[in-house]
């Protein structure tokens, strides 16, 4: 009677739980109540069974299935043998006449009968469950019902423990290999099912009357292609290929009947993914005979016919029929794999030949290329690249003939078409269901048509002149093309094209095609036979081409860029490329027009610079003999104030460098130099310049931030014209500073006058025609950074005006951009920029404190001696660049460690270390690891706070999608990297191979193996020269040692997997064989198990943090004792397992066990110390217990009470009638 209760109880609680009209505390008790009932209850076997009875609700049953399961995971260990036996063959019973017919039963009650069983066999099979396999079998006579849940119990068995591996190691291994054992019957057994009930199927499919049985049937063969796919993925590849690969040709057949092909496909595609030995593989070839080819492209054909269907009979609009697109998705998948089998097999040792079908494979694998969904045609790229790439099948004349094609094809792919939001192309309901947004859509976008473009440039190879055919007509077609603006005109101007429109699409993915093409052409073509005539040709139509459109006129500078290379041929055409560049300098949609300009239109003109720069950088040699012509030209576009903008200027004055370069005479280009940069010293050193650029509050007043501004009135005109002066000297420095440079050749050098002297080792010591003026503009320029870290003091802060007291915060567009949020993507170019006064301030204070440290570590690489020797330099920086820091702000620090200290690092040389780096780097690091590790504190403290209180963060959330504590952490988190990174490269010899990180592919046991591969080198080689300059000062290497080990526990698991395998072990061992104090060796020690508590939880860290663990104490145990009392700490260490460890190691004489058996004894000592996931800390441990081996003899388990009745071998046995 009490059993009846309860299970009464328990229905009426589950409905409750389940009643969507419950209110929240009444559903909370029913869960609560179900919960404890499963915890404590001894009614739990029979109140399953009983809720579980076919009988009653689906719901109901289900929960019964769940406590049955329940008492199998967490109670079987306790539960006698008889009670084991009764459940299993209550179990059995379940899955035999427990359910309701195939097509009637509920799904998840299917799954829930499966799980129960494969739990049971986790714990007994195959030692005390010995005729599993038989009674599996036996069931399925039963019935199609019973047929599916075999179906479902074995592909969940193989899930749980290969795939998932869910249970431990030895109970893994026997079900493992007891499963290979029995693979060939398993195999045969499921593709006597699968041909059974496809048959069956095939019969009754037409029959009327007989569709119910047809589609339980059908649901079967399903059930069985899921459970072959289930093995397909790890069995030996004899059991695919065997009897002539005749699973892989029932799967062929299957793929034309409608309901079976998906999982046939996907069957299909497991098996030939399939890696192994080449001689293995090589039956995969038969798919490349006529009759599996056949199927394939007639199964592609008949999908892709019906992947689209009308939505209504009236209506002429169409949608993706999902299961359709799926499936073609599946076959292009599988084309996709064979090709990669047809590329490891045709010119490797098996000696395969080149199939006599190739021409049918290719020809169906472009119609996946040329198909209206932009994800197929992007699945295809990877294989198009490998055949093109091959040394063999990419001289076939089939190759050949396709890479022409695939370029034609390329003309349709390259265009961005196809967005999620519009109509305006069949893609476009593909795009539907493959991306959630626009934003999406061009992220995809943008990835796909880069490794178009990589396939694009190998298929340039084989066939380089067609190539250049194709893109020349393209261009041709275009040129002589109307503008196409489409539906959606600009909003600034009529008749201008938005990023939309038909012709701009076009122009664009024409553009990218030729970039592409030419350059190989010069690489693949000998130089008599280049196309000379056909590209000058092309040349002229493009420079006469007259476009008043932004957008089009971009594309246009891009493709002269990309033909210039021939003008080598025909230098005649020369002048008439600056000129079109200059012109398109000054480019202004309207001249009347005083409105700001567009973002189009900005885009073009810088564009117009960089491309006279990228002439002037790469082919310097065109351009000299004009020089004076093209000087000419840049002085009067530099006079005329209102045409240019500062960085317009500053890039006109970095080309003019780049040709000097070329003078290689010194004392002419000094005196260009002088000429050039006369009004930028002179305004850069006046007296007023000093003042501002020396006191924080007259900089404040000079360039506006005291002054109250409204949008309406705009800031006053004399504080911008007095920014734009800054920042014009600023970009003038930085361009010349980046771009002055002596020739490379040392004769060239010598006979220019470059050459000042010579090393002791011999090495000349050039000087730069720059130099001379950087040191007249230097001393304002340290100024000026002191005055920048000075302006984050309080009382400067307090100088700020209303209208600017957030000028020193992070800019939207950055922190959109640290906080990884997508930027909009439409409508950007077509609108004015219009920017708040408060945001034209940001923008200038962020660019002028990052331009500063641009000039500062370019003067390094470019002046090099010249700038090292500079008298008190270190003195100068630590004065200027190290001021303040502690109000500098950390999105500030960032581009001062990476673009200043960094660079000071790399390019400073040997002799320089001592009395220039040494002073800068020790106390800048030690500040840095001071400064972050309080930052880290605060953030880990309040991080464990707002856990306690989820209905402040639920409301904090809802009020901001992203908080300002967000951006403070990840900023945290960007400036510690910049700081790790510094460390790294000063002290990291690159010798050493960095592992992968952050790789799913990657086995704990190779990346401890890849870890422990870096230490046995010798310990100085792994230092660069300065890491072995600041090992002789002992302050500043405890810094760099405090700083690597400290940095461990910050909440990264970035720095703290690429510190932990290749910093914190090769600095230590420099120094382990001193004389170290025990707190020293046990704070490193402890330091590396407190970083596997933050994150232990993340297998690489764990195997990169366990690996280093093992590294230090078995260097440092021998001679530190205290190592011990550190590991005695460890929560449920076995110190007698430890003793065993210490006795191996110190002992000489002690048995040594092997690398993999030290570093899993290793691991199980300090598993107390390894943090879970928050999604594991509180769940329930399942203990499953290991049987006797199967395959070696081991003592008997302590555990089994042999004085029982029933023998543990007869457990489970069919014939065992003790019941």
């Amino acid at each position: 009677m009490a059993e009846q209760a309860m299970c009464d109880q328990l229905i009426k609680a589950v409905n409750v739980i389940m009643d969507a009209e419950t209110g929240h505390i009444y559903r909370l008790e029913a869960l609560k109540f179900c919960e404890e009932f499963k915890e404590t209850s001894t009614f739990c076997v029979p109140c399953g069974l009983q809720l579980a009875d076919k009988a009653q609700p689906a719901v109901v049953r289900h929960f019964g299935l769940q406590i049955l399961e329940h008492v199998i995971k967490f109670r079987w260990n306790n539960m006698q043998q008889l009670e084991k036996v009764q459940l299993k063959e209550c179990a059995m019973q379940l899955l035999s006449t427990g359910t309701l017919a195939i097509l009637e039963e509920e799904s998840h009650i299917k799954d829930g009968l499966s799980r129960i069983t494969v739990e049971m066999i986790k714990r007994e099979w195959p030692q005390h469950w010995p005729d599993m396999l038989k009674e599996m079998e036996a069931l399925t006579s039963h019935g199609e019902a019973q047929t599916e849940l075999v179906m479902l119990i074995l592909l969940r068995l193989a899930e749980d423990v290969i795939s998932f591996q869910t249970l431990p190691t030895q109970r893994r291994r026997d079900i493992q290999q007891t499963l290979v054992q029995n693979m060939e019957s398993i195999f045969s057994f499921l593709m006597a099912i699968l041909h059974v009930n496809v048959e069956d199927y095939r019969k009754l499919k037409g029959s009327p009357g007989h569709e119910l049985q047809a589609r339980a049937h059908c649901r079967v063969a399903v059930a069985t292609l899921n459970t072959l796919a289930g093995y397909i993925d790890w069995v030996s590849l004899v059991h695919i290929t065997t009897g002539n690969c005749h699973l892989l040709e029932m799967l062929c057949l299957l793929l034309s009947e409608p309901e079976l092909q998906l999982e046939a496909a996907e069957c299909l595609l497991i098996a030939v993914s399939r890696k192994g030995k080449l001689e293995d593989r090589k039956p995969f070839m038969l798919l490349f005979d006529d009759v599996a080819i056949h199927y394939i492209l007639s199964a592609a054909q008949s999908a892709d016919g019906l992947a689209m269907c009308k939505k209504s009979a009236e209506s002429q609009a169409v949608e993706v029929v999902e299961r359709r697109y799926i499936f073609l998705k599946r076959l292009c998948q599988v084309l996709c794999a064979l090709g990669g089998q047809l590329c490891s097999l045709v010119g490797s040792d098996v000696e395969v030949e080149v199939p006599a079908n190739l021409s049918k494979y290719t020809a169906a694998f472009l119609a996946f290329t040329a198909h209206s969904s932009q994800f197929l045609k992007s699945s295809t790229q990877a294989t198009w690249g490998a055949l093109f790439r091959h040394e063999t099948l990419s001289k076939d004349p089939v190759v050949v003939e396709m890479a022409i094609k695939y370029l034609r094809a390329c003309m349709t792919n390259l265009v961005k078409i196809g967005f999620p939001s519009r109509n305006d192309n069949p893609s476009c309901e593909y795009s539907r269901v493959d991306f959630d947004s626009d934003e999406d859509f061009n992220a995809f976008f943008n990835s796909f048509r880069a490794q178009q473009g990589e396939v694009v440039r190998i298929a340039c190879r084989i066939v380089p002149l067609e190539a250049f055919r194709i893109a020349a007509e393209w261009l041709q077609y275009q040129i002589t093309s109307p503008i196409d603006t489409g539906a959606a005109t600009s909003k600034t101007a009529e008749g201008l094209c938005t990023l939309l429109s038909p012709s701009l699409v076009q122009w664009d993915a024409m553009t990218i095609f030729l970039e592409c093409v030419v350059p190989q052409v010069f690489r693949n073509v000998e130089e008599e036979k280049l196309p000379i005539d056909q590209s000058m040709e092309l040349l002229q139509a493009t420079l006469n081409y007259d476009t008043k459109d932004p957008l089009i006129l971009s594309c246009v500078l891009t493709n002269i860029s990309a033909l210039f290379p021939f003008i080598k041929q025909r230098p005649h055409l020369l002048p008439q490329i600056p000129y079109k560049l200059f012109n398109a300098i000054t480019f202004e949609v309207s001249q009347e027009s005083k409105a700001p300009r567009t973002r189009a239109v900005k885009n073009v003109r810088r564009h117009a610079c960089f491309s006279i720069i990228k002439i002037c950088r790469d082919h310097p040699q065109y351009i000299l003999p004009s020089f004076d012509l093209f000087y000419n030209h840049v002085k009067k576009l530099l006079s005329s104030d209102a045409t240019l903008t500062h960085m317009e200027k500053c890039l006109l004055m970095e080309a003019l460098v780049l040709i000097s370069n070329q003078f290689k005479d010194f004392a002419k280009q000094k005196a260009f130099l002088d000429e050039l940069m006369a009004s930028v010293v002179a305004e850069w050193t006046s007296e007023e310049m000093r003042q501002v650029l020396s006191d924080p509050a007259v900089f404040l007043s000079f360039v506006g931030a005291d002054q109250v501004v409204n949008d309406q009135s705009q800031d006053s005109n004399t504080a911008g014209l007095n920014r734009g002066r800054l920042g014009f000297c600023l970009f003038a420095m930085l361009g010349v500073v980046k771009r002055a440079r002596w020739p490379a050749d040392l004769e060239e050098a010598k006979a220019g006058g470059f050459v000042m002297g010579y090393t002791a080792a011999g090495a000349p010591i050039y000087r730069n025609a720059l130099t001379a003026h950087f040191l007249v503009l230097l001393p304002n320029l340290l100024a000026l950074i002191r005055t920048n870290n000075c302006l984050f003091m309080p009382e400067n802060m307090a100088r700020l005006s209303v209208t600017f007291s957030r000028a020193h915060e992070v800019m939207d567009a950055e922190r959109n951009i640290v906080l990884g949020l997508s930027q909009p993507i439409l409508d950007i170019y077509d609108s004015a920029v219009c920017r708040t006064s408060l945001e034209r301030m940001q923008g200038f204070l962020s660019t002028l404190y990052d331009n500063c440290f641009h000039v500062l570590g370019s003067a390094g690489l470019s002046l090099q001696q010249e700038f090292f020797s500079i008298e008190r330099l270190s003195e100068e920086i630590a004065g200027s660049v190290f001021v303040s820091l502690d109000h500098v702000p950390d999105h500030r620090l960032r581009p001062m460690i990476r673009v200043f200290v960094r660079q000071l690092v790399l390019s400073c040389p040997q002799e320089y270390y001592n009395s220039l780096l040494c002073p800068l780097l020790g106390p800048l690091l030690a500040y840095m690891q001071q400064r972050l590790n309080v930052k880290w504190q605060v953030i880990n403290q309040r991080s464990s706070v707002n856990g306690d209180d989820d209905e402040e963060e639920e409301v904090v959330c809802q009020e901001s999608q992203v908080t300002h504590e967000m951006l403070e952490e990840q900023l945290v988190r960007l400036l510690s990297r910049e700081v790790l990174d510094l460390l790294f490269v000063s002290c990291i010899s690159k010798k050493l191979a960095e592992p992968a990180a952050n790789k799913e592919e990657v086995d704990d046991e190779d990346m401890m193996d890849s870890v422990h591969a870096a230490s046995p080198a010798g310990p100085t080689e792994e230092l660069t020269e300065l890491g072995k300059c600041l090992l002789k000062h002992e302050n500043i290497y405890m810094t760099l040692l405090t700083l690597s080990f400290t940095s461990l526990s910050w909440k990264d698991t970035t720095n703290c997997h690429r510190t932990a395998s290749m910093v914190c072990w090769t600095l230590l061992r420099q120094v382990a064989a001193g004389n170290l104090l025990p707190e020293a060796v046990t704070w490193f020690y402890t330091s590396v198990l407190r970083s596997l508590q933050v994150h232990g939880q993340h297998e690489v860290c764990n195997s990169t943090l366990s690996q280093l663990a093992m590294i230090i104490y078995e260097n440092l145990r021998p001679r530190y004792i205290e190592l011990r009392a550190v590991m005695t700490q460890i929560p449920n260490i076995s110190v007698e397992t430890l003793d065993q460890y210490d006795h191996r190691l110190i002992d000489p004489n002690a048995q040594k066990l092997g690398d993999k058996k030290r570093k899993d004894q290793f691991k199980r000592l300090i598993a107390g110390t390894v943090g879970k996931a928050l999604c594991q800390q509180f769940r329930k441990e399942v203990h499953i217990r290991n049987l006797p081996s199967l395959f070696k003899k081991t003592k008997p388990d302590k555990d089994v009470q042999s004085s029982e009745a029933l023998g543990l071998g007869a457990l489970f046995s069919p014939e065992n009638n003790t019941l």
